[in-house]
């Protein structure tokens, strides 16, 4: 991909789904912007074997954008990061077309594994503020996970997950070609408990009077 070609793909990508972005020159000042140019100059130095320098130019990035992407990690198409300080992407994630990573994303690993020891995500994954995915599993095209969610274990395509420990809360077969930024609207299932919980306990005491008042007829019959 030619340096003009992928400048000016950089900047429809921010401009698509950053709304507070009014003009392509602000793009140029975004840290997402910087942490690819950064990292697809220091990708191509680590596959040919140039550690040292992939290393010093990604450590440089660090320190320009608050976004940290190894070298070594593979990125598709169209990966965009929203805000991005703490954002981590370890040396063996894999990304496909169309990821969007919110700030204080980290992609990592667990500390028990070897070789590939971070995850992988499909293409249109949303990840986001705050959420940390550990391992080397993968996480399944067109799906969300919500903020501040831990995730340890393989999410299916099509899903949404929250949590600590993260966990699937939605499933919805149907394909999109392109994942939404809303980060808000994802289901509670702790709520939901509390929500069942409250209507049983409002019909307990509803069955509950009812009886009181029937014991007390008959205790009036008879009296």
């Amino acid at each position: 991909m030619g340096l003009i070609k992928f400048i000016r793909d950089e900047i429809a990508i921010v401009r698509e789904r950053d709304p507070a972005i009014k003009s392509s020159m602000e793009v140029l000042l975004y840290p997402s912007f910087k942490a690819m140019i950064y990292y697809r100059i220091a990708h191509k130095l680590y596959l040919s074997k140039h550690y040292f320098w992939a290393r010093w130019i990604s450590q440089r990035s660090v320190r320009k954008t608050g976004i940290e992407i190894h070298p070594g990690a593979t990125i598709g198409k169209g990966l965009f990061i929203d805000h991005g300080t703490g954002v981590v992407i370890g040396e063996t994630a894999i990304l496909g077309d169309n990821v969007t990573l919110f700030q204080g994303v980290t992609l990592g690993g667990n500390g028990k594994e070897k070789g590939k020891r971070h995850p992988t995500l499909g293409d249109n994954v949303m990840v986001s503020a705050g959420a940390k995915i550990l391992g080397s599993f993968t996480i399944g095209e067109n799906s969300k996970i919500g903020a501040g969610s831990v995730v340890l274990q393989e999410v299916p395509p099509n899903s949404t997950v929250v949590g600590v420990p993260g966990r699937i809360v939605k499933r919805d077969n149907v394909k999109i070609p392109r994942m939404d930024m809303d980060q808000v609207t994802l289901p509670d299932p702790i709520l939901n408990d509390i929500n069942q919980l409250k209507r049983e306990n409002r019909q307990l005491k509803e069955e509950l009077a009812m009886l009181k008042q029937y014991i007390s007829a008959e205790s009036e019959e008879r009296g």
